[in-house]
């Protein structure tokens, strides 16, 4: 019986790199590209799907609000004007005429009890106020913030004592007896009143943001880069705004936009309070004030700028955890 000749391993042909990677004829070959951090988390926030409608909506109420004389003028009636024909004068004069608070093809949220002034009209000027109230005070905060978290931070001995104080006395302060206060004694005009507003908020917000800065600055100083930034005679303020702040970035960019729903909320109860934007100035936090005594003639004023104010803030927190997800290298998402 005979056998085939028999090979070894040794003798088998191991393909070369060139031929491993070879590619057919014709086709160039295709060069890997490396991807930056940003990219990266454009990628990953891309997959969350929640995270992008929380993003869609947000740029919807945006759109609203910038648009909000435009979208006026088309579906909904003068912001201040009365339609006293909407009420029904066998009750009292208080609640609208027909069901779900008057709504209509010609008032599409209905109107407001006793004044009849259109609810849409209120709702959409209303978002003006809440996202200008909500944005303004968010990037104050995250300025001051910013500034003092990572000098806190950067600096440690007297100065982070100085700073770390200042913050645990404002968030030990009880701010909403002092935005009463204070808010209280505002003359009595809209834009002074929004400026008061903002800068209240602003200056309880800021100590929130000021830790996570200081926290992180505190686990940035000693590394490897701006030891390197040190040793070529690179000074504090180089430091600061050029080696540690990109680095900071994505924390900064994360907690902004978890905090603006808190600022949202913020306003919304000051307006509830009767201390937040004046009248007729629209507010849904004032609008929700004004239906509460209401709510037993028109639940549905009630649960219109109440459902407004959930969405929005539902919106940015869902958009704030996937940015979350997304800008973290240890996240499995």
């Amino acid at each position: 019986m005979t056998m085939g000749p028999v090979t070894s391993k040794s003798d088998e042909q191991v393909p070369t790199v060139e031929e491993a990677t070879a590619t057919p004829a014709g086709v160039p070959a295709k060069a890997i590209e490396g991807r930056s951090l940003s990219q990266i988390a454009w990628i990953r926030l891309k997959r969350d799907k929640v995270a992008l409608t929380g993003a869609g909506f947000i740029i919807f109420l945006v759109l609203v609000a910038v648009l909000a004389p435009l979208i006026n003028k088309v579906w909904g009636h003068p912001v201040n004007e009365y339609h006293s024909d909407r009420i029904d004068p066998l009750l009292g004069g208080i609640p609208p005429v027909g069901t779900w608070g008057g709504v209509s093809k010609d008032f599409l949220l209905g109107v407001q009890p006793v004044t009849g002034r259109d609810l849409f009209s209120q709702i959409i000027y209303g978002a003006q106020v809440s996202l200008l109230v909500a944005l303004a005070a968010t990037i104050a905060a995250v300025a001051i913030g910013v500034v003092l978290g990572i000098v806190s931070g950067y600096f440690g001995g007297v100065i982070d004592n100085l700073i770390s104080r200042l913050m645990d006395l404002i968030l030990a302060f009880p701010y909403l007896l002092f935005s009463i206060a204070l808010i209280s004694v505002v003359p009595a005009s809209t834009g002074w009143r929004i400026g008061v507003v903002i800068s209240v908020i602003a200056f309880f917000s800021w100590p929130y943001i000021g830790r996570i800065v200081r926290g992180q600055t505190l686990s940035l100083r000693e590394r490897e880069f701006v030891e390197a930034a040190r040793s070529i005679g690179a000074g504090p303020s180089r430091i600061l705004f050029r080696e540690l702040l990109p680095n900071l970035v994505a924390p900064i960019l994360v907690y902004a936009t978890l905090i603006i729903p808190s600022n949202i909320l913020f306003e919304a109860a000051l307006s509830f309070l009767g201390v937040g934007v004046l009248p007729p100035t629209p507010s849904w936090g004032r609008l929700l004030s004004d239906a509460v005594q209401y709510y037993e003639y028109d639940p549905m004023y009630m649960f219109v700028p109440g459902f407004a104010i959930f969405l929005m803030v539902l919106a940015f927190n869902l958009f704030g955890d996937g940015l979350r997800d997304a800008l973290d290298p240890k996240s499995g998402r």
